[in-house]
Parts: C-alpha cells; sequence; structure tokens
C-alpha cells in the first residue's frame, strides 16, 4: 500500500482511483520491516508527489518465545498454535495479543498462562454478567409474569443514579474510541478503556444492584435496572466484537430475542452485522461520572483498611471517617452514602474538612534518588531538615508545589508527602489510608452490638454457598433447616429473626430449626433435600439443608 496495490503507475486505468485514495489512511507493518519499507514508501512518495503516501503508521513489535528469544522452527521454543487456540481458545489469543506490548510497536514475550488470564478477567466476568441478565430476566417472568423486552425509551426517563452512571461509562467510552481510533489509530488505548467499562458492569454496577435487578424494588425499577444493563452489555459486545468475535457472537445469539422487531438492524444473523454503537449525548453525564468515582475511591480505601486489618466484608465495623478540603468532594460522598455503608458494611459513615480535630499529622519524605541527583552534597542537610517542617509548612508546599529546605528549592518530584493520625492508645484501633487530598478513618474495633450482624453476614454466605453448590438459580425457591452442633442454638435463632427479611431473599421457603417432622407443614425430612453442609460461623457448628419448595 499504496502503489502495489492499486498497480500504479503501470495500470493507467488505476490512475484516478489510486488518487483518490493517497495518501493513505495508514500503514501497518512489524517493527523489524520498518526501514526497508516505511522509509522506501516515504522516499517514492515524496519524490512523485511531494508528501508522505501515509497519514499515520501503524507498527507492531516482534513477538519473542517466553525465553526472550526469537521463536525458531529448529528451536522448537514455541506452542503449537493449533494446540493454544484448542485448549485456550482464539478469542483470548487475540485479545491477549492485542492488549500486550506489541501494538505499542515493543516486544512481548509469548506465554499460554497469559492467553489464560485473559479467559478468567475478561472472557469469564463478561460471559457470567450475561448468564446472571438471563437469570433475572427468567426470574422477572416467573415471578411478575413479564416478558422482559429492551426498551430504549427506558433510558431517558428519570433513572437510578448507578444506572445514569454505568450509561454514562457507556457514553464516554464510545466518546474515546472514536477519537483514538478515529483520529489517532492507538488500538493500544482502547483495548484497555473497553476493559475498564467490563470491570465497571461486573464489580459495580452488577454488584452494587443486585437486589434490583433481582426485583426488590418493584416492576417498575426492575424494568429500568434491566434495560440498563441489556444496553451496557448490547454496547460491549459490538464493541468487543473485532477483538473477541466468537464469544461476543455467543452472547448476541443468547439476548437478540430480546430486542424488539422495531430496535432490530437489517441482518440479525451474527453481531458483526450490527451497527458499531455510537455515541448519545443525552446519555452522557460527567457530573454523575464524578459523583460515582469520588463514591470509588473512598469504597477502595476502606478496603484497603480492612485488608491492613485483615477485616473480612462480612465483619460490620461501627464508622468510617472520610476527610477532605473540597466540599464538593463530600458532597458527593453524602450523597451515594447509602452505597459506601453497604458495601464497606460499617453503621455509619462521617465526613468531615477539619483534620485537625482528628490530629492529622502531615510528614515530608524525600525522593532519594532524585535529591541525590539534583543537589548531590546538599541532599544529607536536606534530609536532616525535613522532619522539623510543620504541618502548615507542608501544606503550603502541597498547594504551591514549591519549598525551600536548608538553603534548596524543592519541587513536588524531590518529595512525597504522607498523612497519619499519630498512633497511640486512644487512636490504635484507627486504619488510615490515603489517596491524594482524601484521608479515611476506618474504626476497627469489633464492638459486642455488632456480633449478630457479623453472624448473619456470615451464616448468609454459607447459604450462598450452598446455593453455588447445588447449582440452584435464582428462579429456584427452597427451605431450609438448621441444627446447630455445636454452640448456643438461641444466638443462632434471635439472628435468624431479627434478620429475617434479609434471609427471605436468599431461601423463600423459610428457615426452620430441626429436629422436626415436617417443615412447614409441607416437606418431610426424608423428602425432597436438595443440598446440605457443614459451616463453621464463629463459635457455631451447623449443619444446614436445604430442600425443595413444593
Amino acid at each position: 500500500m499504496p502503489y502495489a496495490s492499486s498497480h500504479y503507475p503501470f495500470n493507467a486505468k488505476a490512475k484516478a482511483e489510486f488518487l483518490t485514495k493517497f495518501p493513505g489512511d495508514f500503514i501497518a507493518e512489524g517493527l523489524d520491516q520498518t526501514r526497508g519499507w516505511f522509509y522506501t514508501l516515504s522516499i517514492l512518495g515524496t519524490h512523485l508527489f511531494g508528501t508522505f503516501p501515509y497519514k499515520n503508521v501503524v507498527v507492531n513489535g516482534i513477538v519473542l518465545a517466553e525465553d526472550g528469544k526469537k521463536m525458531s522452527k529448529s528451536l522448537k521454543n514455541f506452542p503449537d498454535p493449533s494446540k493454544v487456540i484448542d485448549e485456550i481458545g482464539s478469542d483470548a489469543l487475540r485479545l491477549y495479543l492485542i492488549n500486550s506490548p506489541v501494538v505499542r510497536g515493543e516486544p512481548l514475550r509469548f506465554s499460554e498462562q497469559g492467553c489464560r488470564q485473559v479467559i478468567t478477567s475478561v472472557l469469564l466476568p463478561l460471559w457470567n454478567s450475561t448468564n446472571f441478565f438471563l437469570q433475572q430476566v427468567d426470574l422477572l417472568k416467573k415471578v411478575q409474569g413479564h416478558d422482559f423486552m429492551w426498551s430504549t425509551q427506558a433510558l431517558h426517563t428519570d433513572m437510578n443514579v448507578m444506572d445514569r452512571w454505568i450509561l454514562a461509562e457507556c457514553q464516554s467510552l464510545l466518546q474515546f474510541v472514536d477519537k483514538e481510533l478515529g483520529q489517532y489509530y492507538k488500538l493500544y488505548t482502547v483495548v484497555p478503556r473497553l476493559l475498564e467499562l467490563l470491570e465497571n458492569t461486573t464489580n459495580w454496577y452488577i454488584r452494587f444492584n443486585r437486589s434490583r435487578l433481582k426485583g426488590s424494588g418493584g416492576l417498575e425499577d426492575t424494568l429500568a435496572a434491566l434495560n440498563t444493563l441489556f444496553e451496557v452489555l448490547y454496547v460491549q459486545i459490538r464493541a468487543l466484537a473485532p477483538f473477541i468475535p466468537f464469544l461476543t457472537d455467543t452472547i448476541f445469539q443468547k439476548i437478540k430475542k430480546h430486542i424488539p422487531k422495531e430496535l432490530e438492524e437489517k441482518d440479525m444473523r451474527s453481531v458483526h452485522f450490527q451497527r458499531f454503537p455510537t455515541f448519545q449525548p443525552e446519555l452522557f453525564d460527567e457530573d454523575v461520572e464524578r459523583r460515582v468515582r469520588n463514591m470509588q475511591t473512598v469504597i477502595n480505601l476502606g478496603r484497603l483498611a480492612r485488608e491492613r486489618r485483615t477485616l473480612p466484608l462480612k465483619t460490620p465495623l461501627k464508622t468510617l471517617t472520610v476527610i477532605h478540603s473540597d466540599q464538593q468532594f463530600l458532597k458527593d460522598v453524602q450523597g451515594l452514602q447509602t452505597y459506601i455503608v453497604e458495601e464497606l458494611n460499617i453503621l455509619e459513615l462521617m465526613v468531615s474538612d477539619n483534620e485537625d480535630k482528628y490530629g492529622v499529622q502531615y510528614t515530608a519524605l524525600p525522593d532519594a534518588k532524585n535529591l541525590g541527583i539534583k543537589f548531590k552534597k546538599n541532599a544529607a542537610p536536606i534530609k536532616k531538615a525535613l522532619p522539623s517542617l510543620t504541618n502548615s509548612e507542608i501544606k503550603e508546599f502541597m498547594s504551591k508545589g514549591t519549598i525551600t529546605v536548608a538553603g534548596c528549592d524543592l519541587t513536588a518530584e524531590d518529595l512525597r508527602v504522607s498523612r497519619e493520625v499519630p498512633k497511640t492508645k486512644e487512636t490504635q484501633h484507627l486504619e488510615v489510608t490515603t489517596e491524594g487530598a482524601l484521608l479515611a478513618i476506618l474504626d476497627t474495633t469489633l464492638y459486642p452490638e455488632l456480633v449478630p450482624l457479623a453472624l448473619g453476614r456470615e451464616m448468609l454466605n454459607r447459604i450462598q454457598r450452598l446455593r453455588k453448590a447445588a447449582k440452584l438459580v435464582p428462579t429456584d425457591d427452597v427451605k431450609m433447616t438448621y441444627k446447630v452442633m455445636q454452640g448456643e442454638a438461641k444466638e443462632l435463632e434471635a439472628m435468624f429473626k431479627s434478620q429475617e427479611a434479609v434471609f427471605a431473599k436468599a431461601v423463600q421457603g423459610g428457615i426452620v430449626q430441626e429436629p422436626t417432622e415436617e417443615i412447614n407443614g409441607a416437606v418431610k425430612k426424608e423428602d425432597g433435600l436438595i443440598a446440605e453442609d457443614t459451616a463453621e460461623v464463629r463459635d457455631l457448628v451447623v449443619m444446614l439443608k436445604l430442600w425443595k419448595v413444593e
């Protein structure tokens, strides 16, 4: 391209057509061919037409063996491509290569394990999201008697904030893809953004809206959530179709029955006959994206604090305090505190812009390597003087970006700032995490009044595991019996009674303590058993059994 493809200048008839395509939109070739091909094209184009013969250059790197050597038939240091495709799949192989340094013109050490990681991190989450959607559609039909059909009109009504957010994320993605591919041919920036949308769909939208998708808010709210999830899945499979063509088409075949006739494309045989999704400005919302992004930051810091103290999410905690000087940030967090409280399993979220109230201490830490290069002999006096800096001086440095220490002018690249609550007997139960101007303080005290909540959370987790082991789906109603093998039965009985509404979603048929001849007067002990398991929860050992509901 562009000379040989038109047989120019030897085919006189092709000259007119050639001129309409010259210069070409892009040329693509491996890194090892650039000198022999790109340079030759450039010389010819400049000499004949006074311009480069291409507008964009796409260069791929070289795929090496896992040991870093060039792949060689004689060395046999590469896996059999047919075996890789048969065992791992061509979709995983394609996405592994497309999302690798190769598309940036850099070398890649090919790894079969890397292909397998694509399955677990990308393909399975996309597949599971689709299955989850289809299960909720079946549940809607069973409970409400409603056949779900996608409605674009439902996407433009007054919606839940998480619905608006994930739809706005889709629009941001489409804007980005159009710019990066249409203007700059940057394939290597597009795939990570596509995968980011998948991450937001599976680990944020679905996770935070499970109860809505299952019907907890009534028919109208359930349809709004299902329409949103369908829209996101439909955008994703069309956008990912060029990269993982087989899985996306399989998903399309499963969900296309929910597209009404008036919204169908001309050819519905395959996802590859569908138009690429286009930007819808009416669904774009920068404000809601900012709000949820701030919420995500707080939740991630809360999770990190729990990890540092080895406190799983099933353990209820009392408070998380968020400190930030930006009132808009605090307002965003307060507006979405329901999600933060539920996800982090805390009783209360507190916000403040007053660090002094909590005794926050600033510390300026040196970048030893940078200081040594820039200041040489003066680096030692600078390091010695840093501990004497006050909170106000460090805050001023963070604001201005410069500070004078030991007679030397330092910038942001010379220092990093840490913030913490000094460890004392009164504060040792607090875990502090920071990101930029945000500081989060988690109270990790295990208060006695939180024990029943912790017991309920852990027991619910065991029930869900048992349902999963029995391969039950949301449309399967079950009853449950339990028998305390070790520990105090009254404690568990009181917990089930106080949290009855929570367990009703997991065990629609009710919970009964054994021994008993009948369960709710319908299912006998020896009949209809689906699954059983022994669960160890805190000081209790409990036998759990799931039964059919007639």
